[in-house]
């Protein structure tokens, strides 16, 4: 399905115009028949192969958009990713199509009204399959980084295409909330500790009111009612982008790594340029974050951390790099969250954690110089929790390492040469 974008116009940059009017495509409904019998689509077999249909056919869809390289890998790749029993599922853990769709999005002409590509990702998002609606967030860092760059700088391209893959989260955010605010509950500090309630005095008339007002929980609103939006407006365009953000952080416990370390490095250079600001917490004992220990002669960890880099520095020379932007709250709000849990997730890759680590430094950096109180509390105290946790890892790593070198090894039993005579 195509969908049809009319942009309005305005001034010299279509990028900067204050609205952008995306018409999304009317949903169709598909009958499908078998010998002039409807097919049951309660039955589990029926919807499982349906779902595998589906899934082959967007892969083998989004391989004839993809441009074509010297070489069949990719086209190789995507056949196999087709032909596996979970296609969905396999296309959001492959690195290599990760890259392929990413370097098609890096495109300078990327991101325009007729870009098959964000079609691709729109119908994709649109579809019932859990699997297939993940591909697509995984590629929400990227995505939101090049709009954002390419919105605050003086580069004069239609962006309808990404628009549309925005709005399509958040109209599926909108619906889901059904016009009703996120509320948190504040703990009340004012009292002992946060289990503590107090006894509530019935004899006094006079405080049966300010004791009702002490009891009453205490809400906070953690984001407003979202509004049905047809357009990315000049002032909705943050809230837009935060509410897909906050989609991504939703399902980010699904997110492969690689996904996840594009997104830190984005938010470093969302930040800015680094400056003294982001050594003010590290350690002074020189120990680098990123060194490797070499102990009784183990160069396996060396050999890995080699090849790490090499991968990483050859990904970075083809990474899109990000701009400098504004961070209002709404952006602001869901990029901190997401670099909490890439920085202090149990399960997340060592290179996620770094670079999380320094993306959140520099936020802090920027927060430390524009005076935003909320943003300085919180990248300070996720600063604070990532030098805990490392200081924790590195005592319980050495501790480990002098158990292994006080526990007495067992003796050998004495060889026994049996000699016939």
């Amino acid at each position: 399905m195509d969908f049809q974008l009319n942009s309005q116009i305005s001034g010299d940059s279509p990028s900067s115009s204050a609205s952008s009017t995306v018409q999304t495509p009317s949903t169709s409904n598909h009958h499908h028949q078998n010998g002039g019998a409807p097919i049951n689509n309660n039955d589990p077999m029926h919807s499982w192969w349906e779902s595998i249909s589906k899934a082959r056919s967007r892969i083998h869809l989004l391989s004839s958009l993809l441009p074509s390289s010297d070489d069949s890998t990719t086209d190789a790749s995507l056949s196999a990713l087709a032909d596996s029993d979970r296609p969905a599922r396999s296309l959001l853990l492959s690195p290599g199509a990760y890259f392929s769709i990413s370097s098609s999005l890096s495109s300078p002409s990327s991101g325009a009204g007729d870009d098959p590509l964000c079609n691709w990702l729109y119908d994709t998002f649109l579809s019932s399959d859990t699997d297939l609606r993940l591909v697509v967030l995984s590629f929400i860092p990227l995505l939101s980084s090049i709009y954002l760059s390419r919105i605050h700088s003086s580069i004069s391209t239609s962006l309808s295409g990404f628009e549309a893959v925005l709005l399509a989260l958040y109209g599926a955010e909108t619906k889901s909330r059904g016009g009703k605010p996120i509320l948190i509950s504040i703990p009340d500090l004012s009292q002992p500790s946060l289990y503590h309630s107090p006894r509530n005095p019935t004899s006094a008339k006079s405080n049966s009111r300010s004791s009702n007002a002490q009891n009453r929980p205490l809400v906070g609103v953690l984001s407003p009612p979202l509004e049905h939006e047809i357009a990315v407006k000049s002032t909705k365009r943050a809230c837009i982008v935060g509410v897909a953000l906050d989609c991504y952080y939703k399902q980010i416990s699904h997110m492969p790594s690689w996904s996840k370390l594009d997104f830190c490095k984005f938010a470093a250079d969302w930040a800015g340029q680094d400056c003294p600001c982001v050594s003010e917490f590290d350690e002074t004992d020189g120990n680098s974050e990123n060194s490797v220990e070499i102990s009784n002669g183990d160069l396996e960890g060396v050999s890995e951390a080699m090849e790490n880099l090499r991968i990483e520095n050859g990904y970075d020379e083809l990474r899109p790099k990000g701009a400098r932007i504004p961070l209002p709250w709404e952006i602001l709000q869901p990029v901190i969250r997401i670099l909490g849990h890439c920085l202090l997730g149990p399960l997340n890759a060592e290179d996620v954690k770094d670079a999380a680590s320094v993306a959140v430094k520099r936020m802090y950096a920027r927060a430390s110089h524009e005076l935003n109180p909320q943003a300085i509390l919180a990248t300070r105290s996720l600063i604070q929790l990532d030098r805990r946790g490392r200081q924790t890892a590195k005592i319980a790593a050495a501790a480990t390492v002098m158990s292994n070198v006080n526990t007495p090894s067992k003796a050998k039993k004495p060889e026994i040469l049996l000699v016939s005579k």
